[in-house]
């Protein structure tokens, strides 16, 4: 008897007909709720911008903002050195303020200093409204990709993905902590998405993104091996100006300053695990865990970076729907940071989105189903789960989900180019 069930358990989550739209849409309206109820409770027992723990309203945003103040105020170099950018922090929220770092190239203290220069709760508000409106415009657009694909429905059209994607717990993660998940989801997502009709937008969006370096190494591997070679000139254009836009702005000593800051972003907040080894999310925070020295864990991750490498390459370069070579990035680029948070997991949003996209016009794969939906919740428990256990769920659920993208890959084969019905292998 116990035999059977289990194995009718199997077959169920195998052939993902327990997901069906009524419970997608239970538990996305559940989660919407709950989120939208925490978010309500911590702004209703605040003190002014201050929340009932003493902590600034959307905590990490703080040391944004901060940040922001400083070079405003003429020192550009201060949000790089802990104890200015500390005292900066208390200047605005109190003595009893944390440290929440500011580990991000100058490109983000343009948008910073902008933020700065208006009172917090409206610069806060701003920041989570602007930044939750482009990821649900690039996720939108992610699911008019389908078109191409042939798709049976017009998902863009199904309601169904608004209460998913604003449901999904990675929203209020970031929304909760004033992060820039929702924003660097919204730039993978849309450079994706137009990868194909506008190669050049793409890269504009794919250089956006250099302010988070530790998501690059697995995309311009990806694009060399796709060919989409003016993407690569449109990003690597991008970054210059950038880097010269910073330069006008803040000098050379905002880059001497990050440069020399990285020391202590490696050792303390890496390494040494500072910024909270419940929170992170990759193979190596999951070695230092369990243990293993810095040596072991740097070794662990550069396999998994050239495991992941050598494999995105490969789908990259084969004629397969293009929606899975963007999921596989989606899901390599978290994968091979050494330095991931669990707010980092927006990049899910799009990676699921992607999987829905081939699965409307193919068809979905055994147990596709089951690893969307559990990479779907992930975001709302990564963290509680690691603090129990001590291990970062989240990495293998994505490797999950990456093995599945590589497998489907063989089941439907595409022309070289264009937008040419698929051929069934």
């Amino acid at each position: 008897m116990g035999a059977s069930i289990f194995g009718r358990l199997i077959e169920v989550l195998c052939s993902g007909d327990w997901l069906t739209r009524a419970r997608m849409r239970r538990w996305g309206l559940a989660v919407l709720i709950a989120g939208s109820g925490g978010l309500a409770y911590l702004v209703a027992s605040a003190h002014g911008i201050v929340d009932f723990r003493n902590r600034p309203l959307g905590t990490d945003f703080a040391g944004f903002y901060a940040a922001g103040t400083l070079v405003v105020a003429g020192d550009v170099a201060a949000p790089y050195d802990v104890t200015r950018l500390h005292a900066g922090e208390q200047a605005i929220f109190g003595a009893d303020a944390p440290l929440y770092s500011f580990s991000y190239p100058p490109f983000f203290l343009l948008i910073a200093a902008a933020l700065a220069r208006l009172p917090y709760a409206l610069a806060l508000a701003l920041w989570q409204g602007v930044s939750l409106a482009l990821y649900l415009l690039a996720l939108r657009a992610v699911l008019r990709t389908g078109r191409a694909a042939e798709a049976e429905t017009d998902l863009a059209r199904d309601r169904l993905w608004v209460l998913l994607a604003l449901g999904f717990p990675g929203v209020f993660v970031n929304l909760a902590h004033g992060q820039n998940g929702l924003l660097t989801a919204a730039l993978i997502a849309g450079a994706l998405a137009l990868l194909q009709s506008r190669p050049i937008v793409a890269g504009v969006l794919f250089g956006f993104l250099t302010y988070k370096p530790q998501f690059g190494p697995m995309i311009p591997l990806a694009l060399i091996a796709g060919g989409y070679w003016r993407t690569v000139a449109a990003a690597v254009m991008t970054v210059a100006l950038l880097v010269l836009a910073t330069l006008l702005a803040f000098g050379p000593e905002a880059w001497r300053a990050f440069i020399a800051s990285t020391e202590f972003m490696r050792t303390v907040l890496l390494e040494s695990g500072a910024g909270g080894w419940h929170k992170m999310q990759s193979v190596f925070s999951w070695t230092r865990m369990w243990g293993g020295s810095v040596a072991l864990a740097y070794a662990m991750q550069a396999i998994v970076m050239v495991a992941l490498g050598a494999t995105l390459v490969w789908r990259w370069r084969a004629a397969v729907p293009f929606e899975l070579k963007a999921a596989a990035l989606c899901l390599a680029i978290p994968l091979a940071a050494p330095h991931s948070f669990d707010y980092d997991l927006m990049v899910l949003a799009p990676a699921i989105a992607f999987f829905a996209v081939y699965g409307a016009a193919h068809g979905f794969g055994p147990s596709t189903k089951t690893t969307l939906a559990v990479l779907w919740i992930m975001p709302a428990f990564a963290r509680q789960i690691v603090g129990a256990t001590l291990i970062p769920l989240a990495v293998p659920a994505m490797l999950a989900a990456y093995a599945l993208a590589l497998r489907d890959g063989s089941r439907v084969r595409m022309p070289e180019r264009g937008p040419a019905k698929a051929i069934r292998a």
